[in-house]
């Protein structure tokens, strides 16, 4: 069992806003010498960090570490986190949320971008012939806090309190891995000629909310295919529930390129699986986001974020030696079996788990 002392402060996963973000997403190479070097970096992590922003106390720099499903097992081992697992793809066709390789996640944040661009720099040398990347993204912290389509993104985030009770894990929900998250990434990349040809009025039914004001439109005429509407969950009592969102848009014009790299943060994938469900099958099926008429994700990936001690902590795990080993890790007879994980829910013909609603899911409490 994980003591309670390495699971309980979080990455800085509700970190201040920033003006840049680096995206990076790496495959670990199928070594024992690649996987003892990836091992051993994650005790580096923290340092580099306060090394870096040392340079400059005000620029808000951090960085959050996530490890794949498959990652973990070849990584780390037994035990797991429960709700673990590989992305789910939802949808069919042109209008499809899509899985695309990688291991590790990296996601940077500071209001400079040469902090941003330093730091990747040293954390990724010292991953170097370890670590392939597959995707990395340049963010950017557009006008107003607009997306790259012109509207206001992250408007109902929670913060505070409330964005650790949605974010962060608690001790009755999985105590070996309390103060840890769940962040599921997607890039998605915009037709502007085709959104910008639709009338103001148009876009805003598509998003739900006006695009100079930012207030959300009335019940009575927001359609129940947009946005706002598909992406807004309760649980069985009526409670909305949130995830923290710290989307950035990216692009090159040069190229026609302009997108958004969303990144979604909770204590269970669940709630942000829900809503990509209602996206891109529909609630009921064929009820889809019409934003997706517009925009297509090119690629997506769920990590568990370890609580920052237990990060640290795993650079001494070899599972080829003791799957539970760890620094002041102790162990039990009834510790030993292996954890229990929930099976992966059979997907339907269209990519739907046929699961409809988040009741009767874990209560957010």
């Amino acid at each position: 069992m994980t003591p309670a002392s390495l699971t309980q402060e979080p990455q800085s996963v509700s970190s201040a806003v920033t003006r840049n973000a680096f995206f990076i997403v790496a495959t670990v190479n199928e070594d024992a010498a690649s996987r003892a070097t990836v091992r051993a970096w994650c005790a580096d992590v923290a340092n580099l960090v306060r090394a870096v922003g040392k340079r400059v106390p005000a620029g808000n720099l951090s960085c959050v570490v996530g490890f794949s499903s498959d990652a973990w097992d070849k990584l780390f081992g037994e035990p797991r986190p429960a709700e673990l697992h590989p992305f789910r793809e939802f949808g069919s066709g042109e209008r499809k949320a899509i899985a695309t390789p990688g291991d590790l996640l990296l996601h940077i944040r500071a209001d400079e971008t040469d902090l941003c661009f330093e730091l990747a720099t040293q954390l990724m040398t010292r991953l170097e012939g370890a670590v392939t990347t597959v995707d990395e993204v340049h963010g950017f912290r557009n006008f107003d806090m607009r997306a790259i389509i012109g509207f206001v993104d992250g408007t109902e985030n929670p913060t505070g309190n409330e964005a650790a009770h949605f974010t962060v894990i608690g001790e009755n929900e999985d105590p070996d891995f309390r103060g840890g998250s769940y962040v599921l990434v997607q890039k998605y990349l915009h037709d502007m000629k085709g959104w910008n040809a639709l009338s103001v009025e148009a876009q805003e039914h598509i998003i739900g909310r006006t695009k100079l004001d930012d207030i959300e439109l009335d019940e009575a005429v927001k359609p129940s295919w947009s946005h706002s509407a598909l992406t807004t969950l309760e649980d069985d009592a009526g409670n909305e529930i949130k995830i923290l969102r710290d989307n950035m848009p990216f692009g090159r014009p040069g190229s026609g390129e302009f997108g958004t790299y969303f990144i979604g943060y909770a204590r269970s994938p669940k709630p942000i699986e829900q809503m990509l469900e209602n996206m891109f099958v529909g609630l009921p099926p064929g009820n889809y986001d019409r934003l997706l008429d517009f925009s297509r994700a090119v690629t997506g990936g769920l990590f568990f974020v370890p609580s920052q001690p237990l990060l640290e902590a795993l650079a001494a795990v070899d599972p080829a030696v003791d799957p539970a080993a760890a620094p002041g890790v102790e162990t039990s007879a009834a510790d030993s079996s292996e954890t229990q994980t929930e099976p992966a829910a059979a997907a339907c013909a269209d990519g739907s788990l046929a699961i409809g609603s988040l009741k009767g899911a874990p209560r957010y409490e």
